[in-house]
């Protein structure tokens, strides 16, 4: 099985289960009491479990496929990445929740379903966990899916959940799989020496208990369902491997590594870990930037920086000299954007911020490994690095201590993490002497010492696009310099510029710096410290210093697209709260030159009417096309007028009200449509905007729902596309492009007739009548030692419709067993054994099941006392299959 269709039969499965299908929330989790990253399936359903929203499903059941990364904190699976089978940075996890609904029972027989039935796993290489107390449990195994108790082991913390110290928690069952007993003694799951032949592939948890504060647990009122299911175990499950990096996207990656590097796998033990790591990486880094991380040296950005750098290195290790992260994410998105749509709409931004990144560590990183060597020959045999000479690395060139271990640990080589502390230490309380101004502000030491000396940059963008300047500061390689030739990357600083630094959602301006000489092509801006703006980029041409006056120009076309998506997320977040009610409130934003993304709070999905509602009033005020007006106000009072202030920004004593448009409907009809307190930059006109275009809805996180939306120019393009794609479809149905959703509504009609035909003269031929002889011999119907018995060898039939013939079948003959074999063209088969309610006492559906499966070369086959299905790759000895059930009845 492959990724995208276990993701398609995992959806299919549940919402068959009446299960709200939910997409994948964001990898910034938005609970307070989340980790820096999501890192199970569950964490976005939080609120629900503990009781703090509604839950919005009807029945209240979920399923979702959820991307998790685990790189930071209790859950760092960083050193093992590329030296275990089954570790990974990133990875998806399969679940699905009940909330006060369903509970063990089902649960259990779902999972064993889902695992033997759709998945096609040997019922007899599964294992089950319980919890030493949890012998409901172990019970519903045995008597609801037949699973045999020998195989059921019971331990104890490894499976009882909890959320923390205190709050919901409880039992826990977890599902392994008998990789064979070349990966590991026997023993099961319990056995610690065989942890690589007995792998969890899934974990129910049954969440019923209240963990109080003196430790003692109260049952839950509304008891509830949480599962995980890794998409990556599951897939090595069933392609037979331990090892995750041989399923087919990470098999990929790795393929795409071993392209880029001209590495083969398999040529030395080092060189594999490196290229499992860059496939790994390459998917964290991906998805991390486009949920909107950015590079940086603390908190979420300083591990996005590390998993980038720590790519880097490997691939710089294997002799690549090239960038190579851009590639790998190019390949992430060929694999995944089908199931990812962002990634897609995404691609060029990520691309441009790990490149910018790749191209800033590589000069970090030549030198930093030279000056490495040249202190490891001092450094006496079996002796760890100085701490002091680590901490040089990292502040004067930007080598991270982690870095420096990570390059160290292959020589068995140690760092002095505790003089690394202390000179970190003691170059912290100098930079607290030096610096007047606010430590939460300033967010890189480097700019501690930039805004003591030169001030805060005063920003002229509201007025103008181009203007006069002179360089107070270069920065190169994380340390002031004092000038900068062609080729080198800077960032420089300018006592004054139109360009707008990164805040409030709102991407940093890009444009040209030229003075007397030289000229830098600016690719980002961004504000650091206490208002000092960055300039980041590269020198194009000549050489610049310290002092030089410059000209500061914008990308015009680039900020205007910028403007009409920032005044555009006004009017969508107004149209949201008059359609959906005040509650809503922004919980993110992000505003570029192609795109606006709008995150809000609301329980529910948005309805196809109500989201064309606030569509169609965002473009009523843009074809007011009023003047938007801005007005300096003391904050107080602008609250006080009703300006809403927006999520991110910081507001002084003083703001800026940006007002647009004028309300046409409902008590706020003829006030001003939206007023918001932003600092960033706006249209002249609402007309300006041209159209709003929404592309997309869908969930965040619990109760936290995302837009996005196009303008302008690219908002045509998406209808052009859009009209496009009708004509095509129009074309290919014969039809006018009008004429088109009837004929297709007619066409799928057609086809849903002709396949519920098909089946049912399927089940009449396969069924035939009670005086046919069945293909071993037997009459159909026949009677064996008394009991009814009916066995057919079908051809042509699929799998998913044996079901029903055994169905069938039991109905005509009232009691007794039946068995249907379904042959392929590629020779395999599939056997679907039934019992009659009145005979599962004395006959089990899976014991017979088992022995048709034999005959056919399977290994087992799964079910209840009822039904059971198997399959095997021998269909030629179908009618042994049926001779086997048959003599089990005698």
């Amino acid at each position: 099985m492959q990724a995208q269709e276990l993701r398609r039969a995992w959806t299919d499965f549940w919402t068959a289960r009446q299960h709200t299908d939910v997409p994948s929330a964001g990898l910034i989790p938005l609970h307070p009491s989340a980790p820096m990253f999501t890192n199970s399936g569950m964490m976005p359903f939080v609120p629900y479990f503990i009781g703090e929203e509604p839950v919005p499903y009807r029945p209240p059941r979920a399923s979702s496929i959820q991307t998790c990364v685990r790189a930071g904190g209790k859950h760092n699976d960083l050193d093992a990445i590329g030296r275990s089978p089954r570790h990974l940075s990133f990875f998806e996890m399969l679940g699905n929740f009940s909330f006060g609904d369903y509970f063990k029972a089902d649960a259990i027989r779902w999972a064993w379903e889902f695992s033997t039935e759709v998945l096609g796993l040997d019922a007899d290489r599964i294992w089950v966990t319980c919890h030493v107390d949890d012998d409901e449990a172990a019970e519903l195994w045995v008597d609801e899916v037949g699973f045999p108790a020998e195989r059921i082991q019971r331990l104890g913390k490894d499976n009882f959940w909890e959320m923390g110290d205190t709050g919901p928690c409880g039992p826990s069952s977890e599902l392994f799989w008998d990789f064979g007993a070349e990966h590991g003694p026997d023993g099961g799951p319990a056995n610690p020496a065989a942890e690589n032949r007995y792998v969890e592939y899934w974990n129910l948890v049954f969440q019923q208990y209240f963990r109080l504060g003196d430790g003692s647990l109260k049952p839950l009122e509304t008891r509830n369902i949480d599962t995980g299911a890794g998409l990556e175990r599951i897939l090595g499950v069933t392609i037979g491997s331990p090892d995750v990096f041989q399923t087919d996207e990470l098999r990929s990656l790795v393929a795409a590594a071993e392209q880029a590097t001209g590495v083969r796998l398999g040529t030395a033990s080092e060189s594999d870990v490196a290229l499992k790591l860059l496939a790994d990486h390459a998917r964290t880094m991906t998805f991390l930037v486009t949920d909107g991380v950015v590079p940086s040296n603390e908190d979420r950005g300083y591990v996005l920086r590390r998993i980038i750098r720590r790519a880097i290195r490997f691939a710089y290790l294997l002799g690549v000299e090239k960038p190579i992260t851009p590639r790998l994410s190019e390949h992430v998105v060929g694999l995944m954007g089908e199931a990812y749509p962002q990634l897609v709409a995404s691609a060029d931004t990520v691309q441009a911020v790990l490149g910018r990144e790749e191209e800033q560590f590589r000069r970090t990183l030549r030198s930093g490994l030279t000056i490495l060597d040249a202190a490891l020959a001092e450094v006496p045999e079996g002796a760890p690095l100085d701490g002091t000479v680590a901490f040089t690395l990292h502040d004067t060139y930007g080598f991270p201590l982690d870095l420096t271990q990570d390059a160290l640990r292959q020589r068995g080589i140690s760092v002095d993490t505790d003089g690394f502390t202390a000179a970190m230490e003691r170059q912290k309380a100098e930079a607290r002497a030096n610096w007047a101004g606010s430590g939460e502000a300033a967010t890189e030491t480097v700019w501690f010492a930039v805004r003591d000396r030169v001030g805060p940059t005063e920003f002229l963008g509201y007025e103008t696009e181009a203007a006069e300047g002179v360089v107070t500061a270069l920065v190169g390689n994380g340390s002031e310099i004092a000038s900068a030739e062609a080729g080198d990357s800077v960032a420089v600083v300018v006592n004054q510029t139109p360009f707008y630094g990164e805040s409030g959602g709102q991407v940093g301006d890009t444009g040209s710096i030229r003075g007397e000489g030289f000229e830098i092509a600016v690719t980002d801006t961004q504000k650091k410290g206490d208002g000092v703006f960055v300039h980041l980029g590269k020198v194009v041409s000549g050489r610049v210093a310290v002092g030089a006056p410059v000209e500061l120009k914008v990308d015009s076309r680039r900020r205007a697209m910028i403007r009409a998506n920032h005044s555009a997320t006004h009017l969508v977040h107004e149209a949201l709260r008059e359609v959906l009610g005040t509650h809503v409130a922004q919980k993110g934003s992000l505003v570029a030159p192609d795109r606006l993304r709008f995150d809000f709070s609301h329980p529910k999905p948005i309805a196809a009417e109500e989201l064309e509602r606030i569509e169609r009033l965002a473009n009523e005020v843009v074809r007011q096309n009023e003047k938007v007006t801005t007005r300096l106000m003391a904050v107080d009072d602008a609250i006080a007028e009703g300006a809403m202030a927006l999520f991110g920004e910081k507001y002084g004593d003083e703001v800026r009200v940006v007002r647009m448009g004028t309300a046409l409907h409902g008590d706020k009809a003829g006030r001003p449509y939206s007023v918001e307190l932003c600092g960033g930059t706006h249209v002249g006109a609402t007309g300006d905007i041209g159209l709003v275009r929404v592309v997309s809805e869908g969930a965040v996180a619990a109760g936290v729902r995302r837009i996005e939306a196009l303008t302008g120019e690219a908002a045509l393009e998406h209808l052009d596309e859009q009209e496009r794609r009708l004509k095509a479809v129009a074309s290919a149905l014969k039809v006018s492009p009008a004429e088109a959703v009837t004929r297709l509504e007619a066409v799928l009609e057609e086809r849903r007739r002709l396949e519920r035909e098909l089946a049912e003269a399927r089940r009449k031929l396969a069924l035939g009548g009670a005086a046919a002889a069945s293909e071993d011999g037997a009459a159909a119907g026949e009677s064996v030692n008394g009991v009814g018995f009916l066995g057919k060898v079908v051809a042509g039939i699929p799998p998913k419709e044996l079901k029903s013939l055994a169905d069938a079948g039991k109905t005509s003959l009232g009691s007794g067993v039946v068995v249907f074999v379904g042959t392929a063209e590629d020779g395999k088969a599939s056997v679907v054994v039934g019992v009659t309610d009145d005979l599962t006492a004395r006959f089990s559906a899976v014991d017979l099941v088992r022995l048709a499966s034999a005959a056919i070369g399977g290994q087992g086959g799964g079910g209840r006392p009822d039904m059971a299905q198997a399959g095997g790759p021998d269909g030629a000895h179908a009618a042994e299959a049926i001779a086997a059930v048959r003599s089990a009845l005698g």
